[in-house]
């Protein structure tokens, strides 16, 4: 029951991060040239799970794997956002 309910954390904070980075980078980061570079998603993505490591380890039921889904949905994110950038969808 316990990995089932940490299950869902870790995925909730998959979607969570990837709408908020998809969002952020299409609508703040549009003029930023850094953004659009091939690391950015992964830097964005390594960085959300290194600050989220720490606030998980002290919830006993999510762990380790909330963070790590969080740094790919971030990362994947931040990508689905410069796409967005490029192909101009951000316009509408």
């Amino acid at each position: 029951m316990f990995e089932f309910i940490g299950l869902v954390i870790a995925v909730g904070a998959a979607i969570g991060g990837y709408v908020k980075a998809k969002s952020f980078v299409s609508r703040r980061l549009r003029y930023v040239e850094s953004a659009k570079s091939p690391m950015a998603p992964v830097v964005a993505g390594a960085a959300a799970a290194i600050i989220a490591a720490p606030i998980v380890a002290l919830l006993p039921i999510v762990g380790a794997p909330a963070a790590i889904a969080l740094g790919v949905g971030v990362g994947v994110g931040t990508r689905a956002g410069v796409k967005e950038i490029r192909s101009g969808a951000w316009n509408d």
